[in-house]
């Protein structure tokens, strides 16, 4: 996670701002100290002992919107898989087309 301090030359004040304030949440993470390879484990193993960290994360919701919103597609992130996040998209996106289409 950065801070407003190592905003980019390019980038203005308010962007580096806006990027702590949306990723805020990581400093509460129960995953915080961990080591990133448990949660991005090679195709086939087990993602059981990254998910048991996720549990009870009190930004789980958080982490997993970010990834959803990111289009993370590797990991466990907000203790899903990309898999079971695939799913979520898919849902979503469904749910949004009913909408539309009730709404048209």
């Amino acid at each position: 996670m950065s801070d407003a301090t190592d905003a980019q030359p390019n980038q203005s004040a308010a962007e580096g701002v806006d990027e702590v304030a949306a990723e805020s949440w990581q400093a509460f993470a129960n995953c915080l100290g961990v080591d990133p390879d448990l949660f991005f484990p090679e195709r086939g193993a087990s993602t059981k002992e990254a998910k048991q960290v996720c549990q009870g994360c009190v930004v789980r919701e958080d982490c997993l919107e970010y990834a959803l919103a990111n289009g993370e597609k590797f990991g466990i992130w907000g203790g899903l898989s990309e898999r079971e996040r695939r799913r979520i998209r898919r849902q979503r996106a469904l749910a949004r087309a009913a909408q539309q289409s009730r709404t048209a």
